[in-house]
């Protein structure tokens, strides 16, 4: 009984609520806008705000449109607050405006200036103030530090009011220390211990000699490719199934180190089973190409002699004219045999030529210059190795900073495009010089210097240098395209003093100037020839000098005709590291003047990179003569001199025929000199420029016109051998060398350090 009041006693009460909510929802239904007030605006005007409110008067006053309403305002990021309501079908829009920012500032940072923070956060100074956009720019510059390793950083906004509704904003900065490498270990590794694995990736750990490099800074992009260098490692010593499994980096709890773990799989090491070769390009033999693989069955498979053997390949079929040749390498693995079957497949290709050279990016350097570069012309067959031999004759010009060659298809199948995209640099120097070397002390130089004047590559110089033992004024220009042909003319005038009296007791006054004429006798092999006219005045001759050399003092002009042949292979005359290059001197002198001799000098400097182009051997050897003809004697300004920088270990003239009682150096009429020397990194990043070397030179002076009792004159062999250091600065090139002679005569003389120091600015 009591149950069934109960159930008829909740019936009633819903039935009463369902009729009450249908009647508030009729009744709030049918309420329309009749008014909208706005509230709270200062700058933003109130029709604004009724555009992003997207409600009208007349329209039906329901919760969705209220909600849309209020959706709508937050999101233009103009209101720090707002709020809706309704009262008898007037709409009341209540907002806060958000400020406007007066001034940006930092505080607190020092390793980063205010301009690079400025270029990274989106705020501004007369945009709208938002919780939002402060957040965004917090993380924006702590990112900023963590690309500079200082993962500890912290920043702080804060925000000063000021009247009118805005605000200063400051970001308080603790920029932290540098967060560094502390560790780095290796999971899984049996064949090469931790020590060889961690030599082979980019990030060190933190070390107090590394302050001038960024390896031991934690980088995730750097960890990624830590990945790469570790699978290329593992793939050229024949791990062809190796692995990354994970790379773990955790900060310390003080927030002051980071420690990496790499877990790999290295799996089995592979040998080669088999090396073939299959070509489907039609009418050719690729039995040609097997000379170009460098891999043998039995030897531990290797990635990179792979690409090296794919490479040689492309240039091989480059120059039989085949441009968009694909070679792929097909690996079979044998797991049980550990074994790899390589095949080089050689995808179809026809024979193309050149349909037409397109260059992109020459401000100021005229087209002109840049085609005639090329070894390649339109029309011509294809010719991979004439293609890259082009570019680096484009990068010998020095003119840009980036060259970019690629080949694209052409208008028909055997036609190619070559596109030519260039970075122009500046070639233009003005520069003032100060430096000190132990050949002529301290120097101050002034350059004034186009090397591409008007974009069509002619050179022009205005140099002047002031030393403690030279002075020199230079005027240079150069035409290396003469005639629109490959003919390189120009003209020299100098005026030269030179301090020779701790060698010799004698002062030099050398003026003139010369006339020359270069061109090509083939790819490899030049020819310039030169006219020279001069006028050589020996001054200031020490009292106590030798007796061959107060015989000497006083003008004497020269005229000579000289030419230089030359061979050259190099794969840059910047900085070679492969190549050989020769060359053989002659002059006459006699076309008038008093000098009358007859000299010549053959040389040649070969290049070989023993790893990579990082480490390289250069081997020099040099010889030269000079002998008089009419009874007239080579004097002593015309002879040869051996020591300082092409003998190191001795000092300049301190080898070679010598006045015994003086003991001023007297030159020579016959020389040959050699280097052997080794060039290689020493820890350091590449971009530094920095290079250890180690060599030994020798070579030997002897012989002059004169004779006498006095005179000291050894044909023996000199040798010294030593280290040096030297560095591509921003300032000039810097080079440190110690040599200690080991094969030298008594009268020698010697010199143990040497350096030389330039710098610009």
């Amino acid at each position: 009984m009591l149950n069934m009041f109960r159930i008829k006693v909740l019936r009633f009460a819903l039935c009463l609520a369902v009729i009450l909510t249908a009647g508030t929802v009729q009744a709030y239904a049918q309420d329309t806008i009749r008014e909208i007030r706005v509230n709270g605006v200062e700058r933003v005007e109130p029709a604004t705000v009724l555009t992003y409110l997207d409600m009208r008067l007349g329209d039906p006053l329901t919760q969705d449109a209220m909600n849309n309403g209020l959706k709508n305002l937050f999101a233009t990021g103009l209101f720090a607050d707002v709020a809706l309501r309704q009262s008898r079908g007037v709409l009341f829009v209540d907002v806060v405006e958000n400020p406007i920012v007066n001034r940006i500032a930092f505080e607190g940072n020092s390793h980063i200036k205010d301009a690079e923070l400025e270029a990274e956060i989106s705020l501004r100074p007369r945009q709208v103030f938002t919780r939002g956009k402060v957040q965004n720019d917090v993380s924006r510059i702590f990112d900023l530090y963590r690309r500079t390793g200082r993962f500890a950083a912290s920043v702080e906004p804060k925000a000063i009011k000021l009247d009118q509704n805005r605000v200063d904003l400051v970001f308080e900065i603790d920029e932290g220390e540098i967060t560094t490498i502390k560790g780095i270990r290796f999971v899984g590794n049996e064949a090469y211990s931790d020590a060889a694995l961690e030599a082979e990736i980019s990030s060190k750990r933190e070390r107090w000699y590394k302050f001038w490099s960024s390896d031991d800074r934690y980088d995730p992009d750097r960890i990624a490719f830590d990945e790469e260098l570790l699978r290329q490692f593992y793939l050229k010593e024949g791990y062809a199934d190796f692995q990354v499994v994970t790379s773990i980096a955790e900060l310390s709890q003080d927030q002051e180190d980071f420690y990496l773990t790499f877990t790999v799989d290295e799996g089995p090491r592979y040998k080669l089973g088999s090396v073939a070769i299959d070509s489907s390009l039609r009418g050719l033999d690729a039995n040609f190409l097997r000379e170009h693989v460098t891999l043998v069955p039995g030897v531990w498979y290797n990635s990179e002699e792979v690409q090296f053997s794919i490479d040689a390949m492309e240039d091989a079929l480059g120059d039989q004219q085949y441009a968009f040749v694909d070679i792929r390498p097909d690996i079979e693995r044998n797991r049980e045999t550990q074994t790899i079957d390589l095949t080089f497949m050689i995808g179809e290709s026809p024979r193309v030529f050149v349909e037409r050279i397109d260059i992109h990016g020459n401000v100021r350097t005229i087209d002109k210059v840049i085609r005639r570069e090329f070894l390649l012309s339109e029309g011509d067959p294809f010719s991979q190795s004439k293609l890259a031999r082009s570019e680096q004759k484009l990068r010998n010009l020095n003119y840009f900073e980036n060259i970019e060659i690629r080949t694209l298809p052409g208008s028909a199948p055997d036609r190619t495009v070559i596109d030519v995209k260039v970075t122009e640099m500046s070639t233009g120097e003005l520069s003032i010089g100060a430096g000190f070397s132990s050949a002529d002390g301290p120097l101050a130089d002034l350059r004034i210097r186009e090397r591409n004047l008007l974009g069509k590559g002619q050179d022009l110089l205005f140099a002047t240098t002031l030393a403690g033992e030279r002075t020199q004024f230079d005027v240079s220009f150069t035409e290396p395209f003469f005639l629109d042909r490959d003919l390189s003319a120009g003209f020299d005038a100098f005026h030269i003093t030179r301090d020779f009296q701790d060698e010799s007791s004698y002062d030099q006054r050398l003026t003139g100037g010369s006339l020359r004429l270069g061109y090509p006798l083939s790819e490899h092999w030049r020819q310039t020839w030169r006219y020279k006219y001069s006028r050589n005045e020996i001054t200031d001759v020490d009292a106590t000098a030798s007796r061959f050399i107060r015989d000497q003092e006083g003008e004497r002009d020269t005229s000579a005709i000289s030419q230089r042949i030359t061979y050259d292979t190099r794969d840059s005359i910047l900085f070679p590291a492969e190549g050989t290059y020769g060359w053989l001197d002659t002059e006459l002198a006699g076309l008038g003047g008093d000098a009358k001799y007859v000299s010549g000098k053959l040389g040649v400097s070969y290049f070989q990179p023993l790893y990579k182009k990082s480490v390289v051997l250069n081997l020099l050897g040099e010889v030269g003569a000079i002998e008089g003809y009419s009874d007239t004697d080579v004097q002593i300004n015309e002879r040869f001199y051996l020591g300082g920088a092409n003998l190191r270990g001795f000092e300049r003239a301190g080898v070679g025929p010598r006045d015994s009682l003086t003991d001023d150096s007297l030159g020579g009429n016959f020389f040959y000199r050699g280097t052997v020397e080794l060039s290689f990194p020493i820890g350091l990043p590449e971009e530094m420029g920095v290079a250890g070397h180690a060599f030994t030179d020798f070579g030997s002076l002897w012989e002059i016109d004169e004779t006498g009792a006095e005179i000291l004159d050894e044909s023996s062999l000199r040798a010294a051998a030593g280290l040096g250091v030297s560095w591509r600065s921003p300032f000039g090139p810097v080079r440190v060398d110690f040599a200690q002679p080991y094969l030298d005569e008594d009268f020698d003389k010697d010199e143990v350090f040497r350096f030389s120091f330039g710098t610009r600015f």
